[in-house]
């Protein structure tokens, strides 16, 4: 079976419901037991939700024929920022392709950017990074309906208190009529639109960029690149400040034996030895930043500066804010990191995603273009996979992964001086916990 996003699996003895008619129809699973655990859990939800101030009309419309969604479940064990090495997700999210994507809507989008760079004080090109990393430029801003996807953590136990944080908040949205029901999607974590905001951020900082009495960040790209920059101000961005630099280490200093959340200024730093890449000299010397070696001496390493922690409040994983700041400065004409991620067992390169997605798609568990971007489906396919072989199910593409492929593949898809066969002793990554 392909990979596909949206792929749902069925539980035995369990009736399927179509919700709704046409394109808005709502398919969940419904089985007897689940229901009545379901409705005691939406009920206790009500109280909360009262004091908030949702009408029960509102609530009933939002919580009809509730079911638990697997699929948020699952994502909710895998978020890629947290469990994917920090050099495979930062290629991913800044890819060639999302560079040179981001260098278009910078220019489709240009009046709209500047008239948002000189309100709001936040750099156009972090604007557009943080669209491409959140959505794709809007191709994948998620397809789950938001107050379901929370009712599913608050349900299963599962992240639970985040869900409860953000439910009352995504019932008022929808009670304010900014979004329809069946237009209110998201994330698996209830993030929604262009650029990804939860509902409680949306509720304090989303905008009306075009006046037209809604701040539609799901079908409006000025509210929604509006809103961004609104956020990004009241995170305390700086005007005409960079996020951090790459930077050099001296020979035999020991990054690890230096906390990340240790500031100092930029000259303090310098005087330990540390200079940028490139060779050009720290425009401020006062600036307050700490040291990001995720790698040790292995990979590239950062002064993180004031803006970088501006982009931490969107998505606290530094791996996250490294990959918008990159991708900003990519769209911007900058050039890729001057120190390479390393690749080991656990670890493929960008020409190894490649040929992984070949051999995937020449066994009929992928379709598409391959481009070395670990995206759903080539997970998907990866646990396809994965299932076939009775190995543990984590969708990891490992060095181990890529080898059994290549050994079960025609001579002539194999790379010349690559192994085909498992190397010996070489382990299995473990089940996903």
């Amino acid at each position: 079976m392909l990979a596909r996003n949206g792929a749902m699996r069925i539980t035995e003895n369990c009736k399927l419901l179509i919700l709704g008619a046409g394109s808005a129809a709502l398919l969940v699973v419904a089985c007897p037991a689940a229901s009545l655990a379901n409705s005691k859990c939406v009920e206790s939800l009500w109280p909360s939700a009262k004091s908030a101030g949702v009408t029960r009309a509102t609530f009933d419309r939002a919580f009809q024929g509730f079911a638990i969604d697997p699929e948020v479940i699952e994502a909710a064990k895998y978020q890629p920022e947290y469990v994917r090495p920090i050099g495979e997700y930062i290629d991913r999210a800044v890819s060639d392709k999302r560079v040179e994507i981001g260098k278009q809507k910078l220019a489709e989008h240009q009046a709209l950017l500047g008239a948002l760079e000189s309100r709001y004080g936040v750099d156009r090109h972090v604007v557009v990074a943080i669209w491409g990393v959140e959505s794709n430029f809007g191709v994948q801003p998620g397809e789950k309906n938001v107050i379901r996807s929370l009712g599913s953590l608050i349900c299963s136990n599962t992240k639970a208190k985040f869900a409860r944080s953000q439910l009352n908040s995504a019932l008022k949205i929808l009670q304010g009529g900014d979004i329809s029901f069946e237009s209110m999607n998201g994330s698996w974590a209830g993030a929604m639109g262009h650029t990804q905001f939860i509902p409680t951020t949306y509720s304090a900082y989303a905008v009306d960029h075009d006046g037209d009495g809604k701040r539609d960040i799901w079908g409006n790209v000025p509210d929604a690149l509006a809103s961004t920059a609104s956020y990004l101000r009241v995170s305390k961005w700086r005007a005409g400040e960079t996020w951090g630099y790459e930077v050099r280490l001296p020979k035999g200093f020991n990054p690890k034996k230096v906390s990340e959340k240790t500031l100092r200024p930029v000259g303090a730093w310098q005087k330990l030895g540390i200079v940028r890449v490139n060779g050009d000299p720290f425009p401020r010397l006062t600036d307050q930043a700490s040291l990001f070696a995720p790698e040790g001496t292995r990979g590239p390493a950062f002064l993180l500066l004031n803006n970088f922690r501006s982009l931490l409040r969107y998505n606290q994983a530094n791996s996250y804010a490294v990959a918008v700041g990159h991708l900003s400065d990519r769209i911007r004409g900058g050039s890729r990191f001057v120190q390479p991620w390393p690749t080991d067992e656990n670890r493929l390169s960008l020409e190894q995603r490649t040929e992984l997605q070949q051999l995937l798609i020449a066994r009929g568990l992928l379709e598409g273009d391959p481009d070395g971007v670990i995206g759903p489906a080539t997970l998907e396919a990866v646990r396809g996979y994965q299932r076939a072989k009775s190995l543990p199910v984590d969708g990891f593409p490992s060095q181990t992964i890529l080898k059994l492929l290549r050994s079960e593949a025609p001579p002539a898809m194999v790379p010349e001086g690559t192994s085909s066969i498992p190397e010996a002793g070489s382990s299995l990554p473990e089940a996903a916990n």
